[in-house]
């Protein structure tokens, strides 16, 4: 499968795409050979939807986020955010990477607070932004905490905080809780999915790990390896909120061995870890 169909509204049939990539292309020059990363892909992901994607080794996960969020340019093709171009970061567009990238001089409140005042928003509704986020997250109790003392998992809610309070549209998250404890990623799992619950911003979540994928998507997005391209696209028709009751289930079981069977098993795959 190289393409999605553009979600539409049943009544008008308005294009509800959010993200668009038109047939993208990225190479990259490896001395005086060209690599091929992303090999023509086409997918539309609507507003307010969670998808994951997965893949094996060498898929262009990571590189296709990083076109969305503006930081590769394509070698071909086009990536569209609410039917405008990409060209270059966007504050419409908040970016969320496995090293957490706080600053260790500034409190979780000030890190939290850092976008808005590169914005210029007033002081008193900075607080009133920050509060409600850091509340959100679980942090209201760390707000003067420097980084230093907490934990990883903390660390990455106030990541996610930061994000959230400058109000974009959109969140591409790249492996944000690979560097987690089992225990810890799975709470930050249940912690993204109440506040994406609360928010429903549109979110874009590159992992190697199935059953996070299976857990948070309401679209799995399946890439095949050398060139990146899209492999197969499972939809996960699980109720939300998702649960512990749930991620047990054999719902949740058949369609994690589909999206296992299809990164694991696919022809040339190698594993699921870029």
């Amino acid at each position: 499968m190289s393409a999605t169909a553009a979600p539409t509204s049943p009544q008008t049939g308005e294009d509800l795409s959010m993200i668009r990539f038109a047939d993208v292309r990225h190479d990259f020059e490896l001395g005086k050979e060209t690599f091929t990363a992303l090999g023509g892909v086409s997918l539309d992901i609507a507003d307010g939807e969670f998808v994951t994607v997965v893949g094996p080794s060498g898929c262009g996960k990571s590189t296709l986020l990083n076109v969305a969020a503006g930081l590769l340019d394509p070698t071909g093709g086009e990536v569209l955010v609410d039917r405008r171009r990409v060209e270059g970061p966007s504050p419409r567009t908040g970016v969320i990477f496995q090293q957490y990238a706080l600053f260790p001089w500034l409190t979780v409140r000030k890190n939290v607070e850092f976008g808005l005042e590169l914005k210029k928003v007033p002081a008193a509704q900075r607080r009133t932004i920050v509060d409600h986020y850091l509340e959100l997250v679980g942090l209201s109790d760390f707000a003067q905490a420097l980084p230093k003392e907490l934990s990883g998992g903390m660390k990455q809610r106030c990541a996610i905080a930061r994000a959230y309070a400058v109000n974009p549209e959109i969140l591409l998250m790249d492996e944000p809780f690979g560097a987690l404890d089992a225990l810890t990623r799975v709470h930050m799992q249940e912690q993204l999915m109440d506040t994406w619950l609360k928010e429903r911003r549109t979110v874009m979540f590159v992992t190697h790990d199935v059953d996070e994928a299976v857990f948070l998507a309401s679209r799995v997005i399946i890439m095949a390896a050398r060139p990146g391209r899209i492999y197969q696209t499972v939809t996960v028709d699980l109720p939300y909120p998702r649960t512990e009751e749930l991620r047990l289930s054999p719902e949740f079981a058949q369609l994690r061995a589909k999206v296992w069977e299809a990164v694991y098993h696919q022809p040339g795959a190698r594993g699921a870890d870029e």
